[in-house]
């Protein structure tokens, strides 16, 4: 099933979407290499953000998702770069996109291409991406899975992929959240306003995805993190598309990624 989506779904999002992973939490994590770091929802409750992990080299697990990108890869909310750095270093050509100026310079310092941008802003190659990944929460993007994945399937060539990382519960959570480093009030800055984001386990994203037009092209699990595999299916009606099926994204071409002989699947670790 298909439907023609606003224009008002591509939007620029808020300044205060765009800001708040640059808030100083964030970036002195980034920085230091480790946390603590959370997200914190208005009612209080912590989801503990794996910082350590996303400043080391990538594992086992994340290899896992890298040996089925297809294409160039386009790395949505790269955070520190580790998998964008796994990607060039195997020769595969990739771009990093994060709204935090600390991540971006991070992944550039690991010899990542990386910039610093919005998913939902114009991004280089849209519609030419072989494959995308949401990974480490990234699925959460925005707090609208519906409108992550129509924005995901705009940047996606046709018959591309989207590789996602689920939460390990059956869950399906529009929340409003802080970044905070675990400090006591007085002892922290003044906190940014919250922001909009999803929690979604992996039969949460299949409903989602399913009657949009994506295809499940596969499905697993490695060290207690599952993933999914979705193909954009030819009846998708992307976020930048008219009912005439016309593509109104721009494409940005002179930031696309240069040529290099990793285009096809990634194999080897």
């Amino acid at each position: 099933m298909s439907r023609t989506v606003p224009r008002s779904e591509t939007v620029r999002p808020s300044h205060q979407d765009t800001t708040s992973w640059s808030a100083d939490p964030y970036a002195d994590a980034l920085r230091n290499g480790h946390g603590p770091l959370f997200l914190r929802r208005t009612d209080g409750w912590l989801l503990p953000l794996d910082v350590e992990r996303w400043c080391a080299g990538a594992d086992a697990a994340d290899l896992s998702a890298l040996h089925r990108c297809e294409g160039p890869v386009l790395d949505i909310g790269c955070g520190p770069g580790r998998l964008v750095a796994a990607l060039a270093a195997r020769g595969h050509r990739a771009l990093g996109i994060d709204v935090s100026e600390a991540a971006v310079a991070r992944t550039q310092r690991l010899g990542g291409s990386a910039l610093h941008r919005s998913v939902f802003e114009p991004l280089p190659g849209e519609g030419r991406w072989g494959t995308v990944l949401l990974v480490d929460g990234n699925i959460g993007i925005g707090g609208d899975p519906r409108r992550l994945l129509h924005r995901t399937a705009s940047v996606l060539a046709p018959g591309g992929l989207l590789i996602a990382e689920t939460a390990p519960q059956d869950i399906d959570e529009r929340v409003r959240v802080q970044l905070d480093d675990g400090r006591a009030a007085g002892a922290r800055p003044a906190p940014a306003a919250p922001f909009p984001w999803a929690r979604l386990g992996t039969p949460a994203l299949l409903r989602h995805a399913r009657p949009l037009g994506w295809l499940t092209a596969d499905q697993w699990e490695s060290d207690g993190r599952p993933f999914v595999a979705l193909r954009r299916g030819r009846s998708v009606l992307t976020a930048g598309q008219g009912a005439d099926g016309t593509n109104g994204a721009p494409v940005i071409s002179s930031q696309f990624p240069r040529n290099t002989s990793g285009d096809s699947s990634l194999t080897g670790s």
